[in-house]
């Protein structure tokens, strides 16, 4: 190995030599990490390329390309891979986990013998033609285990604010497609970051449903809950009411817009949309309530049913006006999770079916792991200074009901 390394670099040299407009620090990371992709590979291996030995647990199976983004610029890197699909790169941190379970459901799928075309592509694509069960079956058990120890970890912060919305995928069920939804929790601690507070997939999103995830919320440690933002689906409503005692809930603002935009014609939409924001723009709580009450008014005459909506919702649409100013925008509405949810929905688009609920699971679970883990090291969320200042404005957090 260290022959090799030695050859790839002279290599380089030789290239830099002949050419000046070399990038030969680039070159130079790419050379290294490719050997230290070689050396893991053999380890993981029990072997050598070409060598027969008793320890020998798999078989290699070309390379994939994967562009790495690093400080001296993107590389183009070759992975190797190996036959089961189990070898990922620990340079390639922190997206190893969503690999491994994005070959975790293909695999799975695939020995169920339930694959689609766009699944029967992936399988070829990656190299895992014939894997045996009991090879998923091991990836996956593992991965479940890292996926249930995150999703089962303690909360021991506060957080001010949770953020709670739900997004779909389609799962094989008793030789059925099924919609199953997906529901995620994001919260704010003290400290400003954000994290993935939980996940889980049922059958529907009912009430049951999203009474049971909050209350495992809670007997996990959420506490110290002031606002949750959610879209006013009745059940999850009703849910947020029974746990978060004494907590305000914020009626996201763009699902409200949604709602509020069917019951005027098309072509009336972009202007009754306008308006409805100007509310929104105002820099203080008295001129934002005074605002809605005469965008309500105005509407009232022409559009009577628009206008009882907006009269209706205008606490829950505006409970962000309780809160920070500095706080409003990432408050009013669910757009965080928006966000998350799309790229959620671009990962398991790429599967089509799932081959059963846990295999959603498991695909979710990692992807929405390492992205609390790219949070807790990137931008926080709100400064720590203005999460203090809020506690020091209002009471205590209100305690939650884990019953």
């Amino acid at each position: 190995m260290a022959e090799d390394v030695r050859m790839a670099l002279a290599g380089l040299l030789r290239k830099a030599e002949a050419d000046p407009s070399t990038d030969v620090l680039r070159e130079g990371v790419r050379v290294l990490a490719e050997a230290v992709m070689a050396l893991e590979v053999e380890q993981h291996l029990g072997a050598a390329r070409h060598e027969r030995t008793p320890e020998r647990t798999g078989q290699r199976n070309g390379y994939r390309e994967r562009a790495w983004d690093t400080r001296v610029g993107t590389i183009d890197l070759r992975v190797p891979r190996v036959r089961d699909g189990s070898y990922f790169p620990g340079l390639l941190e922190p997206r190893t986990r969503a690999e491994r379970a994005l070959a975790a459901v293909v695999q799975e799928a695939y020995v169920q013998g339930v694959s689609t075309r766009r699944v029967d592509d992936l399988v070829k694509a990656l190299g895992m033609e014939g894997i045996s069960k009991s090879q998923v079956s091991r990836l996956c058990e593992a991965l479940d285990a890292e996926v249930e120890r995150f999703r089962s970890r303690p909360l021991t912060a506060a957080y001010p604010y949770v953020w709670l919305d739900a997004t779909f995928v389609k799962v094989r069920e008793g030789g059925r497609v099924t919609s199953q939804a997906v529901v995620v929790a994001v919260g704010v601690a003290e400290g400003g970051a954000r994290e993935v507070l939980g996940v889980d997939v049922g059958p529907s999103e009912d009430g049951a449903f999203w009474l049971r995830f909050l209350r495992g919320l809670v007997t996990r440690g959420l506490r110290g809950v002031r606002l949750v933002t959610s879209d006013a689906h009745e059940g999850l409503k009703g849910a947020i009411a029974a746990v978060f005692h004494g907590a305000s809930w914020q009626r996201c603002r763009v699902h409200f817009l949604r709602n509020a935009l069917a019951l005027v014609p098309k072509a009336a939409r972009q202007l009754v949309a306008a308006t409805v924001r100007t509310a929104f723009a105002q820099p203080t709580d008295d001129a934002a309530r005074r605002q809605w009450r005469q965008v309500a008014d105005g509407f009232r005459d022409r559009w009577p049913r628009l206008a009882d909506l907006l009269d209706q919702a205008e606490a829950d649409v505006l409970a962000y006006l309780a809160f920070p100013p500095a706080h409003w925008r990432q408050l009013w509405s669910t757009n965080p999770l928006e966000r998350l949810n799309k790229e959620l929905k671009r990962r398991t688009d790429v599967v089509g079916i799932f081959p059963n609920a846990d295999a959603a699971l498991r695909l979710v679970g990692a992807l929405l792991a390492e992205q609390h883990d790219e949070w807790q090291v990137g931008r926080r969320y709100f400064s720590a200074e203005s999460l203090a200042a809020l506690e020091r404005e209002g009471e205590p957090p209100p305690a939650l009901a884990a019953d």
